[in-house]
Formats: structure tokens, sequence, C-alpha cells
């Protein structure tokens, strides 16, 4: 499958038709560039079996591409959640291509490659806000967005046939806690040359309205967490640089000492301190020191929010933690949203904790948020589309309702066409519009973790 000179296509290998496990290619004059490698947690070890908590790691098999791995020019990284970067350190050996990213992810995967045998052989380019670098046969500019993490990315891709929006993981936040704010203009003036296309996140595309703006969360998690009598321990998501600082002002504000519980939490927390982004008065004490404080001056943040089984919040639940034991009228504060595929790992997760007479609150329990998303809800998708008036709409990063549902309110502000679809399916964006099921392999391979 060779992409001609004056076709362009896109091909997602993952992603499209569930959430989770990113992977995709765009085609152009006999090349093809990979946009994000990512991983996903949705395969039970014991399929079939109602219940079943124990879940394997997952990523998309890259076998069309690394059959042709002359035709791919390079890999870019939109942002640094494991949906996104995840299987780089495990694909790379398999892709042996450049990489492509922004600095603060580009840190984050130079930490993650440092696990392995080949770090020094993989060529990570750095791009700045706003700036264009030529790959292969395609030109693509950084586009400064908001997320649930520090540097995220959209891009424009272009060729001489075709401009293309590829949103990757998005929303419109007025008060991030951590960065600026959306570039409203800067996206206007990505409009004043035809956009062909927007390839675009879907995954709230089912919920009304405006997303929850970060900063909201503070007021929210200090309620929860000025109730609890005992220890509190919150689940959350250890990319999300944002909530970690909230959690540490929260723990300011009751007098309560806060530590990470996790290798990937302490990762990024080192990461954000390298970039300036931790602000210095918020302390941190470490893992080891949390046992000899009281139950009321105790506050940690604990990885595996989706219940995943050897992360530190099972291990809480199972009293198996080597460092800390927790109590009946102790508090797990849940700030995360469950990841769809996830709900039997999560619930067995509160299932323990309840069984020991700890409190589980979840972000349905309480009136004020204690979880922000990062992806766009309805009304946070029609104003990209005023903004970019694209010709068409690929909607991608969800599932098949998902991706119907987003479909539809792009031709509610007035995109002409609309193409869906799922992994492997071909999509021409040009020169005319099409898809097709294409004999491309779309499987997943799983990942030792």
């Amino acid at each position: 499958m060779l992409p001609g000179s004056s076709d362009f296509w896109f091909l997602p290998l993952g992603g499209t038709g569930e959430i989770g496990m990113n992977m995709n290619l765009y085609g152009h004059a006999g090349q093809w560039l990979m946009v994000d490698c990512g991983l996903s947690f949705d395969e039970p070890l014991t399929p079939g079996v109602e219940g079943a908590v124990n879940h394997e790691v997952v990523a998309p098999d890259p076998k069309f591409i690394t059959d042709n791995l002359d035709l791919l020019a390079g890999l870019i990284i939109t942002h640094a959640h494991e949906d996104h970067i995840g299987a780089v350190e495990d694909l790379w050996p398999r892709l042996k291509c450049p990489i492509y990213t922004t600095p603060y992810t580009a840190a984050v995967l130079r930490r993650k490659l440092g696990y392995t045998h080949f770090a020094d052989k993989v060529r990570i380019i750095e791009a700045r806000d706003g700036e264009q670098l030529t790959i292969g046969e395609f030109a693509v500019t950084w586009i400064r967005l908001t997320h649930s993490l520090p540097d995220p990315y959209g891009l424009l891709i272009e060729t001489p046939v075709a401009r293309v929006v590829h949103t990757g993981d998005w929303k419109i936040d007025r008060d991030p806690v951590i960065g600026a704010p959306i570039d409203a203009r800067a996206l206007q003036r990505l409009a004043e040359q035809p956009i062909d296309a927007l390839v675009g996140d879907s995954t709230n595309a089912l919920k009304p309205g405006w997303s929850v703006s970060e900063a909201e969360c503070f007021d929210g998690l200090l309620a929860a967490t000025q109730k609890a009598a005992g220890r509190v321990v919150v689940g959350c998501f250890s990319s999300n640089i944002a909530r970690l600082v909230t959690l540490a002002r929260v723990a300011q504000r009751t007098r309560r000492r806060l530590a990470v519980f996790g290798r990937s939490l302490e990762r990024h927390v080192a990461t954000a301190r390298a970039f300036g982004l931790w602000p210095e008065e918020l302390e941190l004490i470490t893992h080891r020191d949390v046992g000899y404080l009281p139950p009321d001056e105790v506050m940690v943040v604990a990885t595996g929010c989706q219940g995943e089984p050897r992360a530190a919040l099972s291990r809480l639940a199972n009293d198996s933690h080597p460092q800390l034991a927790l109590d009946k009228g102790d508090t797990v504060i849940l700030s995360a949203m469950v990841i769809p595929g996830n709900e039997a790992y999560v619930q067995a997760l509160v299932q323990k904790f309840h069984g020991r007479g700890i409190a589980v609150i979840q972000k349905d329990d309480t009136e004020l948020p204690i979880h922000a998303s990062g992806h766009p809800n309805q009304e946070e998708l029609k104003q990209m589309y005023r903004w970019l008036q694209p010709a068409m709409v690929i909607p991608t990063h969800g599932e098949a309702a998902h991706l119907q549902k987003h479909a539809e309110i792009a031709r509610e502000v007035g995109v002409r066409r609309t193409l869906t679809g799922r992994n492997g399916d071909l999509f021409r964006i040009a020169p005319i519009p099409s898809i097709r099921r294409a004999a491309v392999y779309t499987g997943r391979i799983p990942i030792a973790r």
C-alpha cells in the first residue's frame, strides 16, 4: 500500500473504535508519518470470566508499518499520557525511526527509555510551540492546546494536496493550573488557509455542555479532605501535574504532609520540578516517612486509580504495601474518571477498601468536582469547529457511540462532511474524500510490565 503524490491518507492502527492504545498513520507521496504510540489496559487475562480483574497491558500491532520501514518518515508523540507514549519503549526497536515531540514530553520519554538497553540509539528531535518541522514529505506545525498534563499539542500536517489538523487530546480550559489557557487567536489564524480535515478527540462527545476546569477541583478536594478524620489517600493519574499541585495545596491548607507512592508519580514530579512547574513552597515528604506520622497529618497520592493489580492503590487495598498500612476510618479519594473497560477493576478495588472499613469517595459522590476531564464536551467541540472551520471531520479516540455523536455534533455546526470508521479503515482525505476497509492487520500485542 503506497500513497501516491496526489493522495493524502489517514490510517488508524489503534485508538479509533476504542479509548486508549493510540497509533495513527498519515500517508502521502510514498511515505507514512506515525502519530502516537500508546498502550491500553483493557485485555483480561482470563477472557470470558465475568468479574475477572487481572488484566494485561497491550499495544497496537505495528506490523503494517514495520513490514514497510523504508516508508516510515518518523514518529510524533503529541503528549506524555501512556495511551499515546507508553508503547515506545517496547515498539521502537521495531520502528527504528526518529521521534519528534516537545521538550516536556521528550523529558518524560527519556526517563522511560532510560530503563532500556537502546536509549542512546533513539534520536529525539524537540519542537517548540508554533514551530514547523519538515519530516519527510510532511510539514508539521505544533499547536499548543490544554489537556490534563503539561505540554499537550495538536498538529497541523501539511502537504501540497491537503492541510490536516490532528488534535490529539485536548479541552478548552480557561484556568488549567499548570500552563497557559488555550489560545483561541492562534487557532483562528490556522483557518486563514482552508483546513481540509480535522482528526479529533471524541472521548467526551456524549457529554453535553462544557467540561470542568482543572482549577475547580480545589474546592471539592479540600471539602473531601476536611471531612476525613484519618489518613487520606488519593488516586489520580500520575501525569496530571496540575492535580498533584492542587492536592499539595489542599494538604498545606489542612495541615497534612503529602507523599507520592508509585514510580510513575515520582518520575512525573521530578520532571515537573526540572521544568519549573512545581511551586517551590509546596513540600513533599518521602514515602518512608509517612508511617511515622499521626493519621490526621497524612495525605498520600498513589498510582493505580484504574485498579491496576501491581500499583500502589491495589497494594494498599490488599494491606501489602511495605511503607503504609491503612486502618478503619481512613479515606480513599478516587480523583479520576474510570476509563471504559476498567469498571470491574475499579469496583473490585473499591470493594476491598469497603471490606476493611475504609471510606471511598468517587467523583459522583460529591457535589463539588474532585476530578476534571482532559477531553472536550459537546460545546467545546462546537467551539473548536467554529474556530477552525474544517471542511471535513474524522472522529477518533473513542468507541463507536462516541465517534458517531462527534460526527453529528460537527455537522450541527456546519462541517460539510464527516467520515467515521475504526482501526484499519483507510480514510482518503485528498483528492476525493472516501473511506474503505483496507487489508491492514490491526491486532494487538501483549506488553510485559
